[in-house]
This record gives C-alpha cells, sequence and structure tokens, in this order.
C-alpha cells in the first residue's frame, strides 16, 4: 500500500523499517503498557532522540490521512468502530498474555471510563465524519484549536492561571478558525464544524483524564479507554441501523490504522512524553499539520484553499505561541 512506501523512505535520510524496529522495536512499543512510571533513558533512545520525534511527527500526522483513506470504503462512525475494535484487541492480547488485565481497575473507575470512552467515541466519529467534507490538511490544522480547548478546560475548571502571551495565542488561533470555518460553501463550513466539535470533545476527555486518571496503571487504563470507546461507537453504530461489509482491502487498511494510528502512535506518544522534554511534545503538536498536508496532497492530490491555508497557518501560529508561553514556565520550574 503507498502508505508502507513513504514510511519506508522518509525525507532527510534511509530510514527503513530495519532501522525503525531496531531503535523502537514494537515490543518496546507494548512493553510501555506495564511501565507504571518509566522514568530512566535508555542510552539508545537518547542517541537516536531525532529519529524518535521524526516517528512520532510521522504517526501524529496520519490520523485524518488514515479517515480519508477508509472514507472511500466504510461510513465513518463504522469505520471508527471497527479501528477501535481492533486497537481494543490487540492491547487486550498483549495484556493477557503479560497477565496484566484487572478488571477490578474497570469496577472502581467506571464512571471515569465510561465518561472518556463517551467523550473519545465522539470526537472520533466526527473527525473520521469531517474528511467527507474538508481536506485531510486543513483538518488537521484546524484540529489543533484542542490546544485552546484544553487551555479553556485548565483555566475554567483546574483553575490554572492565564498569562497574555496565552491570551495572544488564543486569540490569534480563534482568528485562524473563523477565517477557516466562514469559507465559502456549506459544505466547508460543515467540515469545520465537525473539527471543531471533534476537537472540543477531545479537549474535554484530555481534562477528565488529567484530573482523575493520573494515578491509573497505564496498560489497564489504556485497554478499557480504547475498549469503552468501542463500546459506545457500537451504540453509535446500532443506533443508525446500518452496516456495510467490509471488503479485503479494508480489513487490511483498519487493522493498519488500528495498529498505527491508535496502538503504537498512543503508545509512542506515551513513552515519548515520560522519556523526552515537555518542549518536545509542544512543538509536536504544532509540527504534525504541516505534514498532514503533504500526505494529503501527494496521497490524493488535495491541498487547503487559500483562505483555508491562511486561516490554518494562524491557528498553528496561536498554538504556538501558547505552547511556547507554557515550555518557558516550564523551563522556570
Amino acid at each position: 500500500m503507498p502508505i508502507h512506501y513513504h514510511v519506508a523512505s522518509l525525507p532527510g535520510g534511509q530510514i527503513g523499517f530495519r532501522r525503525l524496529t531496531a531503535v523502537l522495536p514494537p515490543a518496546t512499543l507494548f512493553c510501555a503498557m506495564v511501565q507504571q512510571n518509566p522514568t530512566t533513558t535508555s542510552p539508545s533512545f537518547r542517541q537516536n532522540a531525532p529519529l524518535i520525534m521524526a516517528i512520532l511527527l510521522l504517526f501524529d500526522s496520519f490520523h485524518f490521512v488514515f479517515a480519508r483513506l477508509l472514507r472511500v470504503y466504510l461510513p465513518p462512525v463504522q469505520a471508527a468502530l471497527l479501528v477501535l475494535g481492533f486497537a481494543t484487541l490487540e492491547t487486550a492480547v498483549f495484556l493477557t498474555w503479560r497477565r496484566r488485565v484487572q478488571l477490578k481497575i474497570l469496577r472502581q473507575h467506571l464512571w471515569f471510563f465510561a465518561a472518556i470512552g463517551l467523550l473519545v467515541a465522539g470526537a472520533t466519529s466526527l473527525s473520521f465524519a469531517s474528511v467527507r467534507y474538508v481536506d485531510a490538511g486543513t483538518a488537521s490544522m484546524l484540529a489543533q484549536t484542542a490546544t485552546l480547548f484544553a487551555l479553556a478546560f485548565s483555566l475554567l475548571w483546574l483553575r490554572e492561571k492565564l498569562y497574555r502571551l496565552e491570551l495572544l495565542g488564543a486569540g490569534v488561533a480563534l482568528l485562524g478558525i473563523f477565517v477557516i470555518s466562514f469559507q465559502p460553501g456549506d459544505v466547508l463550513r460543515l467540515g469545520s464544524l465537525l473539527v471543531l466539535a471533534s476537537s472540543f470533545l477531545y479537549a474535554l476527555h484530555t481534562a477528565v483524564v488529567k484530573r482523575y486518571g493520573q494515578e491509573i496503571d497505564f496498560g489497564n487504563f489504556f485497554l478499557f479507554r480504547v475498549g469503552s470507546t468501542t463500546f459506545f461507537l457500537l451504540l453509535f453504530l446500532m443506533g443508525q441501523g446500518s452496516w456495510q461489509q467490509p471488503s479485503g482491502i479494508a480489513w487490511l487498511l483498519l487493522l493498519l490504522v488500528a495498529t498505527v494510528d491508535v496502538v503504537c502512535s498512543r503508545v509512542l506518544y506515551y513513552l515519548a512524553l515520560r522519556r523526552l522534554q515537555m518542549s518536545h511534545h509542544a512543538i509536536l503538536l504544532t509540527v504534525s499539520p504541516v505534514i498532514a498536508v503533504l500526505w494529503s496532497l501527494l496521497l490524493f492530490g488535495e491541498a487547503p484553499t487559500w483562505q483555508g491555508f491562511i486561516g490554518g497557518t494562524a491557528v498553528l501560529l496561536g498554538v504556538a505561541l501558547v505552547t511556547w508561553q507554557q515550555r518557558r514556565l516550564a523551563v522556570a520550574e
């Protein structure tokens, strides 16, 4: 498939799957699930930090690209359900093999997993639906508004302080949202609203996790998170009352998306968040949409309109100002 070819030939060096798996073998990604607090950094991880960040950027940029690929084969909710179902199965098999599944965690935090499962299910369904109306690159840029929503939740709910630079960044990003959302044509506006709604739900889920889920064993947290999301997506699909039989290619693509976009992406994100500086995480958030635009142009021949490009640039600039202020505070501490 085309995705496989481009992953094996990243610009800036001959990075093949053999080297990739030598630095980050799949077992490493899965083993991160069963490490409660992986604070130590291995020499190989430090030496290959640029490669790690390149892979992170690649994975993070794939979300809307994968959604666009699945659009050809399946309706949005069904595609999201099968992707999360595969991810749940992969995670459950690994944790069962390691004998780390603890059902008591699900019982103790049932309301928590129900809440985040519903939020992520809604966010995923909306993001998969949005690429029917807007190109993957514009959707990826607009999705960075999740950072602004998270900022609002931290201010209003977590009672954190807001600085002037963060206000300026939020204002610039909101201007970009306005430019993207009010493009000529109802279709583009609908797509923009779907992305914004998805970003809001995902940011709310993040706030809930930060408030109530920090101390939960990560492996079981991840399992019950993807599992509860799958459950609610199943309810959504049953409410629609429709099912489309996937083709053979669709099944392979679903398995690829589940492995890369859910399991590997989120586990690698967790691994890097624990072992790299926080500033790298902020850079990741603002750079990945640029790669998504390139993927969209390369694979589908789709590019943002000039208005979408200007608005998306404003969103990225605003988010960069917000995260730059947060990096300054992190360094000061």
